[in-house]
Order: C-alpha cells, then sequence, then structure tokens
C-alpha cells in the first residue's frame, strides 16, 4: 500500500487494506500479572478532505494522566474483556459508538505499570466530540498522513536507558510513547506494510510515573 494522500481517504478502499494488513499480522501478547490492564480505540474517522484521521485526545483534569495526550481508553473492568473495554470507552469520552473493530496490534507496557492492549476500529458517519469534560479537556483528528511524514519517527537516546525514546512528530509537536508506540505501530503495519514491534520503544523519562 502507498502512502500517498490519495490511498488514505476515509472509504472501503482503505478500510478493506486495513482490514487486509491487520489480519496478516501475528499480535505479539505479553503477560499481564501484577500489572493494571487498560485498553485503547486507534479509532479511524473521516478528516478534513476526506483524509482518515486517528482521534487523539488531551486529557482534563481528572486521573493521574491529567493534560497529557492520548487514544481514548482506559482501565478494563474485571467483567469485561479488553475489545468490550476499547469500545465501552470510545463512546464515553469522545462518542464514538458500536465502531466496527478491525483487528488489534501488539500489547505495550508502560514505564507506570499499565498493560495497554490497542484495538483498530472503524468508525463511519461519525464525528468525535467532548462528551467526558473531566476525563477530556479536547479532542483532535489527526490525518493518517502526519503518521508517515519523512521527519517521522525520531529517535532519542537517553542516559536513563539503553532503549531509545520515540518521538512522533504531529504537526509542530511531539507525541510520546505509549501512544506514540501504538501510532508508529499502525504506521508500520498498516501504512508500510511492516511487522515492526513496540515493545523496545522507551518512553521519555518525565512519563516514569
Amino acid at each position: 500500500m502507498t502512502t500517498t494522500a490519495n490511498a488514505m481517504t476515509f472509504g472501503e478502499d482503505l478500510r478493506h487494506r486495513v482490514v487486509r494488513r491487520l489480519a496478516g499480522f501475528d499480535v505479539a501478547a505479553q503477560g499481564h500479572e501484577g500489572l493494571r490492564r487498560a485498553a485503547v480505540a486507534v479509532a479511524l474517522v473521516a478528516g478534513q478532505d476526506d483524509v482518515a484521521s486517528v482521534v487523539l485526545c488531551r486529557r482534563g483534569r481528572v486521573g493521574s494522566h491529567q493534560g497529557q495526550w492520548g487514544l481514548p481508553g482506559g482501565r478494563i473492568d474485571d467483567s469485561e474483556s479488553a475489545q468490550t473495554a476499547a469500545v465501552r470507552e470510545l463512546g464515553e469520552e469522545v462518542g464514538l459508538i458500536e465502531p466496527e473493530v478491525l483487528g488489534r496490534l501488539d500489547d505495550y507496557v508502560s514505564r507506570s505499570g499499565f498493560h495497554i492492549t490497542p484495538f483498530v476500529v472503524w468508525c463511519a458517519g461519525q464525528v468525535p466530540t467532548v462528551t467526558s469534560p473531566a476525563e477530556i479537556h479536547s479532542v483532535h483528528r489527526v490525518g493518517l498522513p502526519e503518521l508517515v511524514r519523512e521527519d517521522s519517527p525520531r529517535w532519542q537516546r537517553i542516559p536513563e536507558s539503553d532503549r531509545a525514546v520515540l518521538q512522533l512528530p504531529i504537526d509542530d509537536w511531539f507525541l510520546h510513547a505509549p501512544t506514540a508506540a501504538v501510532l508508529y505501530q499502525l504506521a508500520e503495519v498498516v501504512l508500510r506494510g511492516r511487522h515492526t514491534r513496540v515493545d523496545t520503544v522507551e518512553e521519555p523519562v518525565f512519563a516514569w510515573r
């Protein structure tokens, strides 16, 4: 699949390509014993000029990640599956309901002790909006072409770790792991056709809490 803007128009051609790429990807699931389980939704929606976009949120005043950028999602309740949690949180936080689940990406274990399971979902005919102002400050649609820019990804070495910190440029700012790890793998697997793992992707030191 090419990564031109035309190839990333929100429509059935792209949807079929995403399904095919995810179906051919051998997901690496990690153990979650002793970790806090969470699920996130990589929600694909139509953006400006019908360019396929992913939904990002800026966290509100409730919770431990105030002001941070992330994907819609949250903790998995004892009575639900990871997929159910991702779909539930998507509706509760940004008003996207009954999405079509296209597949999933690798689990990511964060420095703060979360075992995160990402699901890629298709939200045709829906526009994300803030439905939980205490949890979500704002919601944004980032066009898929941003994920495959020539200057993306960027890697930074730090003395605190033997793993490289991932910086994913979005517009004129940078996104970091865990969210950047998920979107980087989305770009690698779905847009570039590479079976790239993200278990060695490091987070910036400020996120180690």
